[in-house]
C-alpha cells in the first residue's frame, strides 16, 4: 500500500553583521521516480523573496532565490507531500546473480559508462590500505552487505564530531560518525573494489527507530550488475527501502549540499537545519 509522506523542512541564517545581499540554492525537493509522486512544493522565507525552481548539474531540482537588501537574519520553511510506492529491495531473482568478477568491472567500456562514480574524490579517499575485502567466492550483492555490515559495526553513530569536510582519515582515526561519514567509507571501499557508488541525500522516516538526526539523511547506492543500482544505508545496516526518500545523488556530499550560498558581506554567519518527516497509508 502506498503512504502519503509529509515532510517538512525549516532553515534559519543568521549573520555577524548586515550582508549587503545574498543568493541561496536548496536541493531538498524529494526526487520523482518510479516509486516516489511528483511532489508538491510550498516555499517561504522570512524576507519574502520570489523563488525559482531549476536544475543542478546532475538534473535535481533545486530551488533559487536572492536576497538584494541589507538583513541579519532570514528563515526558510519548506513542506512537500508525495506518495511513496512500497519498496522491495530484494525484487529480483536471486539466480541470476553471479560471483563478484573484478576483471568484468575492469572493462573499458564499463568504466566509461560509470567513470563518475568509479574516481575517488576529496571526501572518498582512503588513507591506507583497503580496511575490508570482497570475498571472491561471494556474488557482488553479497559482498556489498558484508560491507553494508562491517561500516554499520566498525563505526559509532556520533554527533557533534565530525563536520562535513571530515576526510576519511578523520572518520577512520575516530571510528565515530554520522550518516554522512558512514556513506562516504561504504562508498570508498566499493569503489576501490572496481564497483560504481554514488552518495545519496535524502529523508528518512524514522518511525521505525532508525539512526539518524533531525536533518537530512544520507545512505549509497551501488551498481550492481544484474541487478542495477541498488541502495545501501551503513548507517542503519539495511537496503535503502519504503522509508528511505531521494532527494538527489552525486559523488560525494560536496554534490549533494541540502543549502549553498553566496553572501557580500564580512564577518561569520551561522545556519540552523531541522526537518520532520510524518506518513500516513
Amino acid at each position: 500500500m502506498a503512504e502519503l509522506f509529509t515532510i517538512r523542512y525549516q532553515a534559519e541564517n543568521k549573520y555577524e553583521f548586515p550582508v549587503i545581499e545574498a543568493s541561496w540554492q536548496f536541493l531538498i525537493v524529494p526526487e520523482e521516480n518510479r516509486s516516489q509522486s511528483k511532489p508538491s512544493i510550498q516555499f517561504t522565507n522570512s524576507e519574502g523573496n520570489p523563488w525559482e525552481l531549476s536544475r543542478n548539474g546532475f538534473g535535481f531540482t533545486v530551488i533559487r532565490l536572492r536576497n538584494r537588501h541589507k538583513l541579519e537574519h532570514i528563515t526558510f520553511e519548506a513542506e512537500f507531500q508525495l506518495l511513496k510506492q512500497p519498496v522491495n529491495p530484494f525484487d529480483f531473482d536471486p539466480a541470476a546473480l553471479r560471483p563478484y568478477q573484478p576483471e568484468f568491472l575492469s572493462g573499458t567500456e564499463f568504466r566509461i559508462v560509470f567513470s563518475s562514480f568509479l574516481r575517488p574524490t576529496r571526501l572518498t579517499t582512503l588513507p591506507g590500505d583497503l580496511p575490508f575485502n570482497f570475498d571472491p567466492a561471494g556474488s557482488t550483492l553479497e559482498n556489498l552487505q558484508a560491507l553494508n555490515h562491517w561500516v554499520y559495526k566498525d563505526l559509532k553513530y556520533t554527533s557533534g564530531l565530525t563536520h562535513v569536510n571530515t576526510t576519511l582519515s578523520e572518520i577512520l582515526e575516530l571510528r565515530k560518525g554520522v550518516c554522512q561519514d558512514f556513506a562516504h567509507l561504504f562508498i570508498a571501499i566499493a569503489r576501490s573494489h572496481g564497483l560504481p557508488a554514488r552518495y545519496v541525500s535524502g529523508y528518512l522516516h524514522q518511525g521505525m527507530g532508525y539512526f539518524g538526526d533531525a536533518q537530512m539523511h544520507a545512505w549509497a547506492e551501488v551498481y550492481v550488475p544484474d541487478i542495477g543500482w541498488v541502495g545501501f544505508d551503513p548507517t542503519n545496516d539495511l537496503l535503502a527501502g519504503s522509508d528511505h526518500i531521494k532527494v538527489a545523488h552525486g559523488r560525494d556530499y560536496t554534490d549533494c549540499s541540502p543549502l549553498k550560498g553566496v553572501v557580500y558581506g564580512p564577518g561569520d554567519n551561522e545556519s540552523q537545519h531541522k526537518v520532520s518527516v510524518q506518513s500516513q497509508q
